[in-house]
């Protein structure tokens, strides 16, 4: 049984829909985990949400003027992302804005499809995902995305590494907060729509959130951090998708369990004392002697 289960899967990859399905698992785990790291850095949990109904948004609009619906739902991120950067100058003040931007959202998606007489299934299919049905430019936002975030984590990685730990310490030491608040931002919210073909809108923290919470207990500097988010999710996006296809469930619930199984047993480790690589939003501002190693 176990022979013939390996041929049926050695079988599976020939076809061309899961290869690009096990390539973009890939790619995804390269630059999406780094972006969960952002995430839980910056504490902006509300924005994923946030941009999960500006994607749906984007793609209703899509549908309704015949363009490429994923690429308006990453130009819908793009520019949300870019328009709230302002606002997020404490998490409380993000959190507001994000909960208005939601509501706007899915209110103007709705009205978008009601009005037009647009099929809303295709705009609301999006929650489940589809990860077989990967094209080529779902391939190239996901590289671009593998190659720009960890690209920016080295080329600002004191300054990103200042910022996810204390805010006001990082400007009060020059760094250029609106800059890399923004460009964060815009990263986090196209990774978001980037991320949904795979598992679907309701499953992406499979790709982002989850192995940077399980990273958060095994790494001691952000750095550390980093390179266990990206391990943690190529191991998670490459187990699940295999057990998927073994199994024939669908890869989004599966890659969601299997990273959460990894949360679960990386919180049975006892935490190190030096883990806590960003500060408390009640601590004070440490001194930069006292900083985290950002590498």
């Amino acid at each position: 049984m176990n022979a013939l289960a390996a041929a049926d899967l050695g079988a599976m990859f020939q076809l061309v829909p899961v290869q690009r399905a096990g390539f973009a698992l890939l790619l995804a785990a390269v630059g999406l985990p780094v972006i969960g790291v952002v995430i839980v850095g910056l504490d902006i949990m509300p924005v994923r949400f946030a941009m999960m109904h500006v994607a749906l948004l984007g793609i209703s609009v899509g549908l309704l003027t015949g363009l490429d619906p994923m690429l308006c739902a990453l130009v819908a991120c793009a520019l949300s992302g870019a328009g709230v950067a302002p606002l997020a100058r404490t998490p409380d003040g993000l959190s507001g804005a994000m909960g208005l931007l939601m509501s706007l959202a899915i209110a103007a998606a709705l009205l978008v499809l009601a009005v037009s007489g647009v099929n809303a299934s295709g705009s609301f299919a999006l929650l489940w995902g589809s990860i077989l049905s990967v094209g080529t430019a779902d391939l190239v936002v996901l590289g671009a995305l593998a190659v720009a975030v960890p690209a920016l984590f080295l080329w600002r990685r004191r300054e990103v590494a200042l910022l996810l730990y204390d805010r006001e310490l990082a400007q009060c030491s020059g760094v250029p907060v609106r800059f890399l608040t923004t460009a964060l931002l815009v990263l986090v919210a196209v990774a978001v729509a980037g991320a949904i073909k795979l598992t679907g809108a309701l499953l992406v923290d499979a790709l982002t959130l989850l192995p940077a919470l399980a990273a958060r207990r095994l790494g001691h500097s952000l750095w550390s951090i980093t390179l266990w988010a990206v391990g943690i999710g190529v191991t998670v996006n490459l187990t699940g998708f295999l057990l998927a296809l073994w199994l024939d469930w669908p890869p989004g619930p599966v890659l969601v369990l299997t990273a959460g199984a990894v949360v679960l047993a990386a919180h049975l480790i006892p935490e190190r004392r030096n883990s806590s690589w960003r500060a408390p939003a009640s601590a004070p501002p440490a001194s930069p002697v006292s900083l985290p190693s950002s590498h």
